[in-house]
């Protein structure tokens, strides 16, 4: 779930290249709002979750940089793809947030 426009280049370009299916510019647009360090946790839209769940969540992960971990709320993004019945186990690592509860 990589929720901010920022791809660096190098290493980053070329994950982003084989994470094709990775909506960036979708995920930001639907679901910056729920996901943003600021106010409290809100159930994501339908049109976030048609979104978060065409996402190949371990792919999206690698993207996580700290500078968009500088952006959003990390404990919102697991909230968020569960609301929408997206699953993450825990342990799974994103950026370097790691996943805690089930």
């Amino acid at each position: 779930m990589v929720f901010a426009g920022t791809v660096v280049s190098g290493e980053r370009r070329t994950l982003v290249q084989s994470c094709s299916e990775t909506n960036v510019a979708g995920l930001v647009s639907q679901c910056q709002k729920y996901v943003s360090k600021s106010g409290p946790k809100l159930k994501p839209s339908k049109e976030c979750c048609a979104v978060v769940n065409a996402v190949n969540v371990p792919c999206a992960c690698k993207l996580i940089s700290k500078e968009i971990e500088g952006l959003i709320n990390m404990e919102k993004v697991v909230f968020v793809a569960r609301s929408c019945g997206k699953e993450i186990a825990r342990g799974t690592k994103c950026g370097s947030f790691t996943v805690r509860k089930p």
